[in-house]
């Protein structure tokens, strides 16, 4: 694998011009109760204050300058993606048609559909929306291939670098583009940062290519994290990863529900699974985490039914 990547910190700053306000500038805060269980000083960047509920709109909103308006976006998604597009696609006057498997948590479905995009739940979404891309007027959109949507998720990294340098930052890795742009970023300015992500180890196809050094799809057992729930990872994507994030680490699904619940008790903000990977590592992985000033992402909103069945013991 390739140590030269197609992303750069200036790039990421010229995203920040492109990105629709609304996804901009989202509240970073530290909790003396979660820093406090967390046992050390910790920033969190809420990211789900947002239209779309995640940080995909900042992505997106770089990404669909490359797109033809005049055409259908045609894509697969864990849903934040999906939304984000669905959203991009109402303000441009173009229509989006999205394919989800049945484990995309209903109320991002109804999202989706709310923002104007044709949903189809089906159990191949991948080759569903490669099938409809194929048709006269459809473009395929992929997450994560164009380094534009590692660029848009960068400027989380150039927000957090705003306030005085972190030890660490802990981000969540799916198909990789929001770690490898706000490590990108962050290095940019402290090069001395660390910038630590986060799997789902029932999901450890990342986590697993990273140590490789090569693209390697791996099914897993699953997990409740369904943004994190990556089976066969982009080369592209592997490749800015191994250029910016110092190392990987894995939680598993309980590590997720009491980081949900901790987030709820703490901060009242209630996140999904994959939202909550960056508290769960810091609550579960603390030996494989270095430093006293931490900065971790609240990535998504709350869309799992999982959530009402967190017990904390």
């Amino acid at each position: 694998m390739s140590d030269v990547s197609d992303l750069s910190a200036d790039a990421i700053r010229a995203a920040t011009g492109v990105i629709d306000p609304v996804f901009r500038d989202t509240p970073q805060l530290a909790d003396e109760q979660l820093s406090a269980a967390l046992g050390r000083y910790l920033v969190v960047k809420v990211e789900t204050l947002t239209p779309v509920g995640s940080f995909k709109g900042r992505g997106a909103s770089v990404l669909v300058r490359e797109l033809d308006a005049q055409a259908t976006w045609v894509l697969e998604t864990a849903g934040n993606f999906g939304q984000a597009i669905a959203y991009l696609a109402r303000q441009r006057g173009t229509r989006g048609e999205i394919f989800v498997s049945p484990e995309v948590p209903p109320v991002k479905v109804a999202r989706m559909r709310a923002l104007g995009a044709v949903v189809e739940v089906c159990a191949e979404p991948a080759a569903a929306a490669a099938e409809a891309a194929a048709r006269e007027g459809h473009a395929l959109v992929v997450d994560g291939q164009s380094p534009a949507m590692a660029e848009g998720a960068g400027t989380i990294g150039l927000e957090l670098a705003a306030v005085d340098p972190f030890d660490t930052v802990v981000v969540q890795v799916g198909d990789g583009a929001l770690a490898a742009g706000v490590a990108c970023a962050v290095k940019s300015v402290y090069p001395a940062t660390r910038v630590v992500g986060v799997c789902a180890s029932g999901a450890p196809s990342m986590a697993e290519s990273f140590s490789s050094r090569r693209a390697m799809q791996v099914e897993g057992a699953g997990t409740i994290a369904t943004a994190l729930a990556i089976t066969d990872p982009l080369p592209e994507a592997l490749a800015r990863l191994l250029v910016y994030v110092d190392e990987i680490v894995v939680v598993d699904d309980d590590d997720l529900r009491q980081a949900m619940r901790l987030i709820a008790d703490t901060l009242g903000l209630l996140v999904e699974p994959a939202g909550a990977a960056g508290i769960a590592a810091l609550a579960r992985r603390r030996e494989r985490i270095d430093g006293d000033r931490i900065a971790a992402i609240l990535t998504g909103s709350a869309g799992h039914p999982s959530f009402g069945e967190v017990v904390v013991t």
